[in-house]
């Protein structure tokens, strides 16, 4: 490997950053340079990227680095830090895995959400989820969601989750969604709240083009992995896609999909 890491710091997650410091003199001992302005500046090839905060600080980064073919080391400075490979107490035994090579890399799918605005043709990027949130003002929304051109059920309700098998884990498994390995190359659609008992939440191949149509309700609210809100008009549609990129995600151990959602998402 090289010899340069960048640092994607969440300075609202870090507070005390005496800890980042004694992080970037143990690899200047080691020759390794530190680029801790990297989110910023990115002219600087780096090996690989240190996230500091929560997982949505991880998402970021992820995401941010996916176009450079750089993967990404989370340091959970959050709650639950599902996506964070490493606790804050754990960093330099993780960072002596890496330079000793012991390590894996995950790709993950990641979606591409396209439609246009009033400011023009807008297009985001998510590692977890595009969700569909009916506004306060609404009572419930209907949306038409359509595969590939063919309709299916889509009864109103007060949103829907279209996420990838990283962000099953998220507001979809709060949703009533499945846990989906990450390996897998489908995405899910999951109804919010669905004024229907048949509906369920459904599993497709990742080479499907949804398209979300709001058909009732004035407005809705859009967001991407928590993220860049944007709002839907009634009539307006978002057609969402498998990502031409993937997410790459610095693994340390090899320990199986379901070990660690036991472990992460056990009774807390």
């Amino acid at each position: 490997m090289g010899n340069k890491v960048g640092f994607w710091i969440n300075s609202r997650r870090v507070v005390d950053m005496a800890a980042i410091d004694a992080i970037r003199a143990w690899l200047a001992e080691r020759d390794w340079q530190t680029l801790p302005d990297w989110q910023h500046d990115r002219t600087d090839k780096i090996e690989f990227l240190l996230s500091f905060g929560g997982d949505g600080t991880f998402l970021e980064a992820a995401r941010e680095a996916a176009p450079y073919d750089i993967p990404v080391l989370g340091v959970n400075y959050g709650k639950l830090g599902f996506l964070c490979e490493v606790e804050q107490d754990g960093v330099v035994a993780a960072l002596e895995k890496i330079l000793r090579r012991e390590f894996v890399v995950e790709q993950r799918l990641m979606l591409l959400a396209a439609f246009d605005s009033a400011q023009g043709p807008r297009r985001h990027v998510a590692l977890n989820d595009v969700v569909f949130n009916r506004d306060l003002r609404e009572p419930i929304v209907k949306f038409q969601v359509c595969l590939s051109g063919e309709a299916i059920a889509s009864p109103p309700g007060d949103g829907l989750i279209v996420a990838t098998p990283t962000g099953s884990t998220a507001y979809s498994l709060s949703a009533g969604g499945p846990v989906v390995s990450p390996d897998v190359e489908a995405i899910l659609i999951t109804p919010l709240a669905p004024h229907a008992l048949s509906v369920r939440p459904m599993l497709v191949s990742a080479a499907e083009k949804i398209t979300v149509t709001l058909k009732k309700g004035c407005r809705c609210h859009v967001t991407f992995d928590g993220g860049n809100q944007a709002e839907l008009a009634a009539g307006e549609t978002i057609s969402i896609v498998k990502a031409p990129l993937k997410a790459k995600l610095l693994r340390l151990e090899l320990r199986g999909f379901q070990r660690m959602v036991r472990e992460k998402l056990r009774d807390r």
